[in-house]
This record gives structure tokens, C-alpha cells and sequence, in this order.
């Protein structure tokens, strides 16, 4: 797709590995990367087992019709990553704006993660602000390696509800693609196309009224026993205690998704680092460190018992 004029195209370029420094170093993961403006890299921070955390930066406050973000990120062989951003991402309306373009112009951001066998990626961005009239087309490409593990989180709020906002003549889409490769041919793990708009913002299976929808999904490095599975299906349901909204969470053939809607932002990312905090101790991780770019004030995981890995 051309870029258009006026508009700007911001890109960032990902490489994690292990570096070899010899006998009796500690093995962690460093990274290599650019990006354009209005993208930065933020400074990487490494965790107790090794994983890189990587904040992205986006310092132009937010996107406009026509504004393109492309995040590419590969993981080598036995790396581990996280990638979070380090504010909410607003998507400023467009439709009806403009006499050049009365139907608006999409926004959108295009992620592409490579994983190599046994490397670990987290994507746990912070949430989308969609403002009134606002187009914004988002498109995840995840291709794994046997062995790797991918676990991405997106929570998008439909509208500024607290000035009571709602999407308006807006839209939301979204298309996830997960593929995992092996002897023969690549198979398709998850595609998950979604898309919100005027149409279904009160539909019982749409949005029912409310502005907030999550998602998280988890590709595990190997199918779940079935007691194992169960298991952490039940412990993310109790989990979802205390919350207000509707949630939901189900099994893949390897791995799981879970779905949030309600009227709270706050709500679908206490319930979703739950997860992500089952998700590790299944994995025999240790538990997860909020990211420290995260404005949390509470803390989602007070009260949520794990494994010792």
C-alpha cells in the first residue's frame, strides 16, 4: 500500500539472541533493532530468567487517518522477549472531517513476529483509545518455530465513554494470524478476524452496549495435557473474581484464548496479567514483573496464588 502523502510510516526492526560469552557467563537475551520516527526504543531491562523487556515508545500521541506503525520483531533459538508499549495508544476520529475525504482514512499498524524452536515471546502492549470516528486496521502475523511459545494481549476501548463518547461512524479491525511450522506442511493455529463498527456496538453479539473489548491469546510450545488444560481453564475463570465484565476463556488445539467486554480497560488488564501469570507457571516460569512503563496503581495480581516453577 503507497503511503500517503502527508501522512507518516513509522517503523521498528527486531532482533533477539543469546550471545555466546563464554563458559560461566550467565545466558540472557539481548536485542538488536532500529526504528524510525515517531517510533523509539526504549532502554531494555533484563528479567531473572534471562528475558529481554523492551518498552516501544511512540512520541507522536497518537495516530490520524493515513499513519502506518510496522513493528517486526525475530526471535532466535531458546531467546526470550518482552515487548509492551509505553502508553495507551490513541486513534483520532476522521470520518466526516475532512471534505477531501468525507468517508475518512484508516490508520493502521502491521505486527510481524518470527519465532525460532524453543524461543518465548510476550506482546503485552498497552491498550488502544479508538476516539469517535476513528479507523484504525490492525494486522498480527505470528509464525512459530516447533517449540516456541507466543502470548499476545490487545484491549481497545471503543470511544472516550467517560466524556461519554462512543465509537460513532468509526470502525475497528483486527486480523490475527498464528502459524506454526514443521515437518511438512505449516499449520494454521489461529485466524482471528474481528471487526467492530457502528453496526454491532449494541448487538448482543457484538459489543452489547459496552466500550471495551480484549483479547488474549496464548500459542504454547506443546499441546497440554488434558488435566493440565483443564486446570488452568479453571484457575483463569476464578480469576476473573472481583471484575466487572463479561469474560470467557477456551482452549486451542495447542494453547488458549480468552475474550473480555465490559465497560472497563482496567478490569480486562487485571484479568488478562492474571493470566499471563498462569500462563508462566504452567510454563515453569518464574512470576511475571509488571512491566515497569505500566501505570498501574492497584496491583492485578494481589491475591492470585501460583506454582512455584
Amino acid at each position: 500500500m503507497n503511503d500517503i502523502p502527508g501522512r507518516w510510516h513509522a517503523q521498528a526492526s527486531l532482533r533477539f539472541h543469546i550471545p555466546d560469552r563464554g563458559p560461566g557467563t550467565p545466558a540472557g537475551t539481548v536485542y538488536q533493532g532500529s526504528a524510525t520516527a515517531p517510533l523509539k526504543l526504549q532502554r531494555a531491562s533484563q528479567h531473572s530468567d534471562g528475558r529481554c523487556e523492551l518498552p516501544l515508545l511512540h512520541t507522536a500521541g497518537g495516530l490520524v487517518g493515513g499513519d502506518q506503525l510496522t513493528v517486526r520483531a525475530s526471535l532466535e533459538a531458546g531467546s526470550r522477549a518482552l515487548l509492551t508499549s509505553v502508553a495507551a495508544q490513541k486513534v483520532y476520529g476522521t470520518v466526516g472531517r475532512s471534505r477531501l475525504a468525507p468517508e475518512g482514512q484508516w490508520a493502521r499498524q502491521s505486527l510481524h513476529f518470527s519465532l525460532a524452536s524453543q524461543s518465548n515471546l510476550e506482546w503485552l502492549p498497552q491498550e488502544v483509545v479508538l476516539f469517535a470516528d476513528g479507523l484504525l486496521e490492525q494486522s498480527v502475523e505470528v509464525e512459530l518455530a516447533a517449540g516456541a511459545s507466543w502470548l499476545g494481549m490487545d484491549v481497545v476501548r471503543l470511544g472516550r465513554s467517560a466524556a461519554g463518547e462512543t465509537l460513532g461512524r468509526g470502525c475497528w479491525r483486527s486480523r490475527l494470524r498464528i502459524r506454526r511450522l514443521g515437518p511438512g506442511i505449516p499449520r494454521w493455529e489461529l485466524v482471528d478476524p474481528l471487526e467492530i463498527s457502528a453496526a454491532n456496538l449494541a448487538t448482543e453479539h457484538g459489543m452489547a452496549g459496552e466500550a471495551v473489548l480484549g483479547t488474549l491469546v496464548w500459542a504454547a510450545p506443546a499441546p497440554l495435557a488434558g488435566e493440565a488444560l483443564a486446570e488452568l481453564l479453571a484457575d483463569g475463570r476464578r480469576d476473573r473474581q472481583g471484575l466487572e465484565g463479561t469474560m470467557g476463556c477456551g482452549a486451542l488445539e495447542q494453547g488458549l484464548i480468552a475474550r473480555y467486554r465490559g465497560p472497563s480497560s482496567q478490569a480486562a488488564r487485571f484479568w488478562f496479567t492474571r493470566l499471563w501469570a498462569r500462563i508462566r507457571a504452567v510454563q515453569g516460569l518464574p512470576p511475571p514483573a509488571l512491566p515497569r512503563v505500566w501505570p498501574f496503581q492497584e496491583q492485578p495480581l494481589d491475591g492470585v496464588v501460583q506454582a512455584e516453577p
